[in-house]
C-alpha cells in the first residue's frame, strides 16, 4: 500500500505542475481531498492493513494529505494573484441591495393553540395527550354514546376497522386519564381530530382542545367562571359571552358558549346570521354515566367538561372566513401572522 501512496504522490505532483487555472485546481482538490478522493480511499483501506504495518501506512497517508493541502493552498495564491494582475477578478458592486433574510414563524393554528393552552395552564390545568386512533369504546361508548345512540349521527366517522376509528374528538383522552388517575383532576387535551366533512368551515382534519375538571362540589358556576376567563384572555376584556342550553351525551346539563360577534360587535351581520352572536365551544357538567364507566363514584365526584376547535377560534380571532386557508400553505396568507 505504501508503494501505491508513492505513486499517487508522484501523480499529484505531475498534475499540479500542469495546472494553470483555478477550475483545474478545484478538480484536482476533489480528486485527492473529496469524499471519494484518493486520501479518503486510503483511510478506508487502512482498516484492512495489519497491525504491525498500520502505523507506518497511516503516517504515510497523513504525509500525503498534508502535502496535497499545502500544495493546493500555495497554488491557489499564485493563480489568484495572476488573475488579479490580469484584471480578471470579478467585479462586485457593493452598492447593490442585499438579499432579504426571511424569518420563520409558528403557523397561526399553532399560535392560537399555544395561547389557549397558556390560558388554561394559568388556571391550573395540566396538559394530557392521547392516541389519534381509538377504539369504538373510548371514542363513543365510554362517553355515554352507545352503538345505537342517535348522537353518533352528529359525527361522520373515519373507520380503520369495525371497532377502530380515527378519533372524532379529543374527549377519549378524558377517559384514559380518569382510568389511571383519581380525582381531583384538572386537565386539557389538545390534539388533532378527524371527521368526514369538508367545506369553508369544516375540514377532514382539525385541531381541538378538550377540558376536564373533576373534584368534590364542582358546579356550573365554576364552568362559567373558567369560560369567562378564557374568552376575555383570548378575545379581549370587552368581549361578551352567553350560555345557551344544548345537548351532548357526555354532559348534563349541556350548553353552547357564544361570544359577541367580532365582526359587527353584536349589531348583526352576514357572519353571525344577523344574530350578533357566534358559537365558539360546547360545555357542560360531566354526565354520571361517564363517571361510572371509569369507576368514579358520581355521588361523591362532580365535574365539568368543555371542547373547542382551534381553527374555529383562530377564524373568529383573526376574521378569517375560510378554514381551508390554514392548510393550503399559501405564504401570502401565512406571512400575515
Amino acid at each position: 500500500m505504501i508503494e501505491t501512496i508513492k505513486q499517487r504522490w508522484a501523480a499529484f505532483d505531475a498534475s499540479m505542475a500542469a495546472v494553470s487555472t483555478l477550475d483545474q485546481l478545484n478538480r484536482l482538490r476533489v480528486d485527492y481531498l473529496g469524499k471519494k478522493g484518493c486520501v479518503s480511499q486510503f483511510l478506508k483501506e487502512l482498516r484492512d492493513v495489519s497491525a504491525d504495518a498500520k502505523p507506518a501506512v497511516g503516517k504515510r497517508i497523513n504525509d500525503l494529505k498534508t502535502h496535497v493541502e499545502t500544495a493546493l493552498e500555495e497554488k491557489t495564491r499564485v493563480l489568484e494573484a495572476k488573475s488579479d494582475a490580469a484584471g480578471g477578478k470579478e467585479f462586485f458592486d457593493v452598492s447593490l441591495p442585499g438579499k432579504k433574510e426571511t424569518a420563520g414563524s409558528l403557523h397561526p393554528v399553532a399560535q392560537v393553540m399555544e395561547e389557549i393552552v397558556s390560558v388554561f395552564y394559568g388556571l391550573g390545568f395540566g396538559v394530557e395527550e392521547g392516541p389519534e386512533i381509538e377504539t369504538d369504546y373510548y371514542n363513543f361508548e365510554a362517553l355515554n354514546i352507545p352503538k345505537d345512540h342517535p348522537a353518533r349521527d352528529m359525527q361522520d366517522t373515519f373507520y380503520v376497522e369495525e371497532d377502530v376509528v380515527l378519533r372524532t374528538h379529543t374527549s377519549p383522552v378524558q377517559i384514559h386519564v380518569m382510568e389511571r388517575r383519581q380525582p381531583p383532576l384538572r386537565i386539557i387535551a389538545p390534539g388533532k381530530v378527524y371527521r368526514h366533512d369538508s367545506d369553508v368551515t369544516h375540514t377532514p382534519m382539525f385541531h381541538q382542545i378538550e377540558g376536564l375538571m373533576v373534584d368534590e362540589n364542582v358546579s356550573f358556576g365554576n364552568l362559567k367562571g373558567i369560560m369567562d376567563v378564557f374568552v376575555h384572555r383570548v378575545f379581549g376584556e370587552r368581549t361578551k359571552l352567553r350560555f345557551r342550553p344544548s345537548f351532548f351525551p357526555f354532559t348534563c346539563p349541556s350548553a353552547e358558549v357564544d361570544i359577541q360577534c367580532v365582526m359587527c360587535l353584536g349589531k348583526g351581520c352576514r357572519v353571525c346570521s344577523n344574530t350578533g352572536w357566534l358559537e365558539i365551544l360546547g360545555a357542560g357538567m360531566v354526565d354520571p354515566a361517564v363517571f361510572r364507566s371509569v369507576n368514579y363514584d358520581p355521588e361523591k365526584w362532580t365535574g365539568l367538561a368543555f371542547g373547542l376547535g382551534i381553527e374555529r377560534v383562530a377564524m373568529l380571532k383573526y376574521g378569517i372566513n375560510d378554514i381551508r386557508l390554514f392548510f393550503e400553505n399559501d405564504l401570502r396568507f401565512l406571512k400575515q401572522f
